[in-house]
């Protein structure tokens, strides 16, 4: 059997967040809680060097 997860299991991760299914619920026809982990600092950062990125892409200064 696998341990929980827990923040520290997601720090240095590149993506925005990360929904995690096993706590996420539908409550009623139109509302979902939806629990999603993410490192605010790093995935910010990347998600800038993707902007970036892209900028450089299309030529824009």
């Amino acid at each position: 059997e696998e341990a929980p997860l827990v923040s520290s299991d997601f720090k240095g991760n590149v993506h925005s967040s990360i929904v995690d299914l096993e706590f996420t619920q539908v409550l009623r026809d139109n509302m979902a809680k939806v629990v999603a982990w993410y490192d605010n600092e790093w995935g910010y950062s990347c998600r800038v060097a993707d902007l970036a990125d892209f900028m450089g892409r299309k030529g824009w200064k």
